[in-house]
């Protein structure tokens, strides 16, 4: 590898002579030229002088700072190996501090940093090996590639990586994009999201690789072999979720499956809660069903009462006319007790079946 800065760790009174690596590479990633589309033709672009319109050759091409009234002032290598700064070829580290206390978000560009000669292997490996017992970071300043940069130093599979970090005030607030609203989270949905993440499993990183890179390099080899590009593999269509605790609940199932693993969210969700876990959609379906057994048993006991209001009435109607019946056989004529008896007889009979049947 090449180096793209040489300069030296100051670690309070102890110097350390290093070489900076790059730590990653972009060669891997797609990348594609710039062609005109009716001929097919490259697009190179050139360095033109605003001034004289010629081409200017790369080793020509100088650096300038554009001040504040748009006045252009030129500015060479030896004017910035001039600066005062001790920072041009040291890097000095400021504290030691927690790596859980970097914001990801400062994070910018990540280097390899290695001992520049034999001289230079003990101090190195006894920082690199203080960084890791203690389990902490060096943070501290480097000016590099025409600026100065705050940096932090973590050691990494036996060397010391440096990650160049952004400086605070070039971190925008994410006020702007957090919701406004305030969102209620209930302790089981807290509960079956936590056990979705542990659902998932851990990393495999030899599982992690460009699909979009592989999809371009299929497509390229069609094109080069004069066949149809291969279609596209349809993503699954996500539907609009509605109910937050099936969708996670669906997710976990869903997670295990993939692993081989059996047992259901809901088993996650009892232990957790200590409480099944009902989805919204079910909890309604619930609610109607004891809605439509209330109204049942309500229209039951109705319908008794009707029954037996009406079995009343029909009694009380069959004694009424057993009583009148009663009345007319007395009111009759002397002359014929005997045929007037006989019928109050039959007519009591009669009385008494009816009322009976009513009764029953």
């Amino acid at each position: 590898m090449r180096s793209v800065w040489n300069g030296s760790i100051s670690f309070g009174l102890v110097s350390i002579p290093v070489k900076t690596y790059s730590a990653t590479e972009r060669t891997a990633s797609v990348s594609f030229v710039r062609i005109h589309a009716k001929d097919g033709g490259r697009i190179h672009y050139r360095k033109v002088c605003e001034l004289d319109g010629e081409e200017v050759p790369t080793e020509e091409v100088g650096k300038g700072y554009q001040a504040a009234d748009d006045t252009i002032v030129p500015i060479t290598d030896e004017d910035l190996a001039k600066l005062p700064l001790p920072t041009t070829k040291t890097l000095t580290i400021l504290a030691f501090v927690g790596a859980d206390e970097i914001d990801p978000l400062q994070l910018d560009k990540s280097y390899f940093l290695g001992p520049n000669g034999v001289a230079a292997t003990k101090p190195y490996a006894l920082l690199r090996d203080a960084l890791e017992h203690q389990e902490k970071v060096a943070i501290g300043k480097v000016a590099m590639h025409g600026r100065e940069t705050l940096a932090m130093l973590r050691a990494h599979d036996g060397a010391i990586a440096m990650h160049t970090l952004l400086w605070p005030d070039q971190i925008r607030s994410a006020h702007a994009v957090a919701p406004s609203e305030k969102v209620e989270i209930r302790e089981n949905e807290l509960a079956l999201a936590e056990t979705l993440m542990d659902s998932l499993g851990e990393l495999d990183e030899s599982e992690l690789h460009d699909d979009y890179r592989e999809a371009v390099e299929e497509l390229v080899t069609a094109k080069l072999e004069g066949g149809e590009p291969v279609a596209p593999r349809a993503a699954p269509r996500g539907g609009k979720v509605i109910d937050l605790m099936a969708a996670l609940e669906n997710s976990v199932r869903a997670a295990r499956e993939s692993r081989g693993e059996g047992g259901g969210a809901g088993e996650d969700a009892d232990e957790a809660d200590r409480a099944s876990v009902t989805p919204i959609g079910s909890r309604k379906t619930t609610k109607k069903a004891a809605a439509k057994t209330a109204s049942g048993s309500g229209a039951k006991k109705t319908a008794a009462r009707k029954t037996s209001g009406s079995a009343a009435k029909k009694s009380a109607s069959g004694r009424s006319a057993a009583s009148g019946g009663k009345k007319s056989a007395t009111g009759g004529k002397k002359a014929a007790a005997k045929s007037s008896a006989s019928k109050s007889a039959a007519k009591k009979s009669t009385a008494k079946k009816s009322s009976r049947k009513a009764s029953a």
